[in-house]
This record gives structure tokens, C-alpha cells and sequence, in this order.
């Protein structure tokens, strides 16, 4: 069977983490492994714990702490500001951050974790269209 490929599109509302397992897992077919790339400078991928919604807040606030916007003051050495001050602290948040993810895939089914999901970690603040591009490798 050949390799498969299609791009996910999925729309946020500001940063925070946006799930789309079930996408993923209605495209999947057969037994392979899948890679996930985002391709955006400022949002990442990420697999994790879809069971208690507290994890996904948690892990925004402290990527939040971690990388504040532009505004804040211990973020006053950073030059590129004219995008807004969200958009170089997401940048340095993707740099931290994976892009791409790979899972198995075993007889059509995501060989993912009982608590886990796929995660789009959105960083910017304003509305995005973003772009996943999935492939699976037989």
C-alpha cells in the first residue's frame, strides 16, 4: 500500500492547546508510522494528557510565565516587536517546542497512550488558520 498524506486545518482562537485526535485518527488507514509536521514559526505540536482539561491550562500558564509578550519587562531585549508583542515570544516558544511528531500506527489505530492526544499549542493571541501536514509512512 503507498504512503498516505493530507494536511489538517485547524482554526484557534488564542494560545492555549486545541485537540485533534479524532481527526487524525479518522484518516489514519492500515499499519505505518505518521509524522505531524506544523507549518508555522509560531504554534507547536504536541502529544499529551487529554484526560484532565487543568494539564492543557496549566502547561499554557507556565509557557506563559516562562515566555511572557513583549510588553513585560524582563522581555525588553527582544527586537523584533512589530508583529505584536505576542509574536517573538511565540517564535522562541515553537524553538522550545516540537514542530513535528511521529506515532505508530497499528492495523488503522494511533498507537497513542490511554490518556493521551494530539495537540496543536497555538501561541499568538489573535485567530490563526494553521496548517498540519500528516504523512504516513507504510
Amino acid at each position: 500500500m503507498a504512503n498516505m498524506q493530507t494536511t489538517f486545518t485547524l482554526s484557534t482562537e488564542g494560545p492555549g492547546l486545541y485537540e485533534f485526535t479524532r481527526d487524525v485518527a479518522g484518516w489514519v488507514r492500515g499499519t505505518g508510522l505518521l509524522t505531524l509536521f506544523i507549518r508555522h514559526s509560531s504554534a507547536s505540536l504536541l502529544v499529551q494528557e487529554n484526560a484532565d482539561p487543568e494539564v492543557r491550562a496549566d502547561l499554557a500558564a507556565f509557557f506563559h510565565r516562562l515566555v511572557p509578550p513583549t510588553t513585560d519587562a524582563s522581555m525588553s531585549y527582544l527586537t523584533h516587536t512589530y508583529e505584536g508583542p505576542d509574536d517573538m515570544p511565540g517564535h522562541i516558544k515553537a524553538a522550545l517546542l516540537p514542530v513535528s511528531v511521529s506515532i505508530p500506527v497499528s492495523d488503522g489505530t494511533l498507537a497513542l497512550g490511554t490518556w493521551q492526544g494530539i495537540y496543536l499549542f497555538e501561541h499568538r493571541t489573535v485567530p490563526h488558520r494553521r496548517q498540519v501536514v500528516a504523512h504516513l509512512s507504510r
